[in-house]
């Protein structure tokens, strides 16, 4: 059994990795945030703190994100995985 632990931010997220996400992203992060980590819907995301992993509610929003990031991939200082729930 694996135990997840936080509910991380876009800010919390940013200063994780050391980087500044672009604003298109943070406006799309910041409404679309899912609070409880618990079937996370389509459109939404969930953030966890360990281990640092972002989940997602459709593939869709992974792309999204990760295609958004990938451009700072690296000056990013700790990795996030990403995973569709």
């Amino acid at each position: 059994m694996n135990i997840m632990l936080g509910n991380l931010t876009v800010e919390d997220m940013e200063r994780r990795m050391s980087i500044s996400f672009p604003d298109e992203l943070k406006k799309f992060m910041n409404e679309n945030h899912q609070q409880k980590a618990e079937n996370v819907q389509p459109g939404k995301w969930h953030c966890f703190d360990l281990p640092f992993f972002l989940v997602c509610g459709d593939m869709d929003t992974a792309i999204k994100i990760h295609e958004s990031l990938k451009p700072f991939a690296a000056d990013i200082k700790e990795s996030l995985q990403i995973g569709v729930s």
